[in-house]
């Protein structure tokens, strides 16, 4: 496993020591101790060589399209243990038009993240074992985070971990940031 900073690239391949077919994404975070519930969103916006958006995967929509990329819900509160948000990748599914998939993060609640207590992503593979960790950092007054892109270099599935701050609700407030990390 690899504990991701900021910037840094790996082949999910080479990190899992095989090919991945199947990866999933995973956001956990402690439910707020007092004030109002903590509403964090994982989704993926998946984009074509050419930078255009050609779907989305997020609270509203919890399959792409194609069905290669599958949200397992949405969590209002990060109540639970383990993760409170999945988006499971099937790699081997997702069409050869798609170049990019970017997760990304947000506040819908309005908190930023300095008042969310232990936020972590990490990728899976098909069998559970964590290949990557990520510890969204940056605490201060964002209330979003561009997480990780995950893309096709010479046929083989590459992450770039981004952790690019930003401030939103949605994903569709991040747009403009997100098309700046492609």
């Amino acid at each position: 496993m690899v504990n991701l900073e900021k910037g840094q690239k790996i082949s999910l391949e080479k990190e899992a020591g095989k090919k991945l077919t199947k990866v999933v994404m995973g956001l956990g975070w402690d439910a707020a101790v007092k004030g109002k519930n903590i509403d964090l969103d994982a989704s993926c916006v998946m984009f074509d060589a050419n930078k255009k958006q050609k779907d989305t995967v997020w609270f509203r929509q919890l399959k792409s399209k194609d069905g290669s990329v599958i949200h397992t819900g949405d969590n209002l509160t990060g109540d639970g243990e383990g993760d409170d948000e999945q988006i499971i990748v099937n790699l081997d599914k997702v069409p050869a038009d798609i170049a990019a998939l970017v997760f990304t993060v947000n506040s819908f609640t309005g908190q930023n993240f300095g008042s969310v207590a232990n936020a972590v992503c990490h990728i899976m593979d098909e069998k559970g074992a964590e290949v990557a960790l990520y510890k969204l950092s940056g605490g201060g007054n964002n209330t979003a985070m561009i997480m990780a892109k995950v893309y096709r270099h010479n046929g083989e599935w590459k992450m770039h971990a981004i952790g690019q701050p930003a401030d939103g609700k949605t994903f569709n407030d991040l747009m403009p940031v997100i098309q700046t990390v492609l």
